[in-house]
């Protein structure tokens, strides 16, 4: 038996793949390599691993579809995906659909390293605290109320639905309402990130939401009513 975090390395150029798994060892973690996308789903379901680096493309099925398709699983692995793309509608897919975490390479070895420390860290921490969410039956803020056991969202009694990260924020949110969050502060907890780097994310998200929740009031009941507020050069706050 061994009690080392075991990494799934999804890359189909053998180079990557080997380069990854000598740091990735030299670090202390198992890992096992795949280079084609199929068979790498297929081992994921079916094998227990700490965390995968997916790469997006990949030969049979591509990165995005496997992280789809895992989201759909009962383990909730974290994903951390690898892509020569550079385009923020490719990240904003990739984290959408349940990515924990997105590197675009090249990218620096101890920036690697660092984030997948983060994520295995946030995915700890998730689980011990999921016997805590009992306590947390409902949080509210004016007519918006979430119920965290269910990850269910209503505001003036309408059912709202949001995707897994839309959630995530906006419970963030709620539960530090009247008080003001850096974009670094929600990267590092909405989606593990451990550093300050690109917060585009952020802001993208946080437009879905208004058009969720504040542009859904407007339109239904003609009423202009904010929720999230932006503070200049700082970040985000939603306020009762």
């Amino acid at each position: 038996m061994t009690d080392k975090q075991k990494i799934f390395i999804v890359e189909d150029e053998r180079r990557i793949a080997r380069f990854l798994q000598i740091e990735l060892e030299h670090e202390g973690f198992e890992t096992e390599t795949e280079s084609n996308g199929k068979r790498a789903f297929e081992k994921i379901a079916q094998e227990n691993f700490d965390l995968v680096l997916l790469d997006i493309m990949l030969p049979e099925m591509d990165g995005i579809e496997i992280c789809r398709k895992v989201r759909e699983l009962p383990d909730d692995v974290p994903i951390i995906m690898l892509t020569a793309k550079d385009d923020l509608e490719d990240k904003v897919t990739g984290l959408d659909i349940g990515a924990n975490d997105y590197m675009t390479k090249p990218f620096a070895v101890p920036e690697l390293l660092a984030r997948i420390r983060a994520a295995l860290r946030t995915h700890a921490e998730g689980n011990r605290n999921d016997d805590d969410q009992g306590s947390n039956k409902r949080l509210s803020v004016k007519d918006l109320v979430l119920y965290p056991e269910r990850f269910e969202v209503q505001v003036k009694g309408d059912s709202i639905e949001l995707t897994k990260k839309e959630y995530s924020l906006l419970e963030y949110l709620v539960r530090n309402k009247n008080r003001v969050l850096t974009r670094d502060q929600i990267l590092q907890t909405v989606w593990g990130y451990d550093y300050i780097g690109d917060t585009n994310v952020v802001d993208v998200y946080i437009r879905y939401l208004r058009a969720k929740i504040e542009d859904y009031i407007k339109n239904k009941y003609n009423v202009d009513e904010k929720y999230i507020h932006t503070v200049r050069g700082v970040g985000y706050v939603i306020k009762e």
